[in-house]
């Protein structure tokens, strides 16, 4: 299917690796123009070598920030035009885990996985609604949809997203811009935490999957990248403040 992509501009946070980086690069084989963002400056030069030359080019700051979201932004919008879609990807689970926390473990995970997100919403936003056109896609979590073991301040983030979105969705919709999420199950991919576990052990990691998850695997960033890359797209135009959920049939409620 043509996703009708071509040119679009798309920034895509926390890209030099895992789930934003295959949502790039699933983006730019549909003919966008990528922002890949990231801190490290080194593994954003790894990244850009998988994309055509034009087709992408790299901010290297701390995007949980909004002067390095709006610095980001504008390096797009000046290379290749207006701000066509936002993929807000920032975010880890690594916390904590039980209920006797301290306010810097919920801050923390707050700040990352939620608040992150919101600024990344508001930098493009301004312009977006100028334009009357554009497209939100916010990376969530089934732990944002389901009660399943995570951290506690990691889930409640990532509920907020969804909720955030829902929201968000409908004070723009008039100004023709689409704000959608994708949840995804569990995603394997080098350098993340289900790669350190399966090499940790795998025999518990199998026994997860065929117990837990009914088609029995991990999903790859590329398969989350092509569920955004639709949302994204104007084959999905009636499509707003929506929650996919792409986990391999986990997740057991709607």
């Amino acid at each position: 299917m043509n996703l009708g992509l071509t040119d679009r501009v798309a920034v895509v946070t926390g890209s030099s690796r895992g789930i934003g980086l295959g949502i790039a690069r699933v983006l730019a084989a549909e003919g966008c123009r990528v922002l890949l963002t990231g801190r490290d400056a080194d593994a954003l030069a790894r990244a850009r070598h998988d994309f055509p030359a034009d087709a992408v080019a790299t901010y290297a700051g701390d995007l949980t920030q909004s002067d390095h979201l709006a610095r980001a932004a504008g390096e797009a919008a000046a290379r290749w035009g207006a701000i066509d879609i936002l993929v807000a990807n920032l975010g880890s689970g690594a916390a904590r885990g039980g209920w006797a926390l301290e306010e810097t473990d919920w801050n923390a995970s707050l700040e990352l996985n939620f608040h992150s997100s919101r600024r990344a919403a508001e930098a493009v936003l301004p312009g977006m609604t100028r334009a009357g056109r554009g497209s939100i896609v916010f990376i969530s979590s089934i732990v944002g949809v389901q009660g399943i073991e995570a951290p506690l301040p990691y889930s409640a983030a990532k509920t907020a997203v969804i909720a955030y979105a829902k929201n968000l969705s409908r004070a723009v919709a008039r100004q023709g811009v689409r704000v959608n999420v994708v949840a995804p199950g569990n995603v394997l991919f080098d350098g993340g935490s289900w790669a350190r576990k399966q090499s940790d052990d795998p025999v518990r990691v199998g026994a997860y999957l065929e117990s837990e998850v009914p088609m029995n695997r991990f999903g790859t960033p590329e398969e989350i990248g092509s569920v955004v890359a639709f949302i994204a797209s104007d084959r999905a135009s009636f499509m707003t403040g929506a929650c996919v959920v792409a986990d391999g049939g986990q997740t057991r409620a709607y």
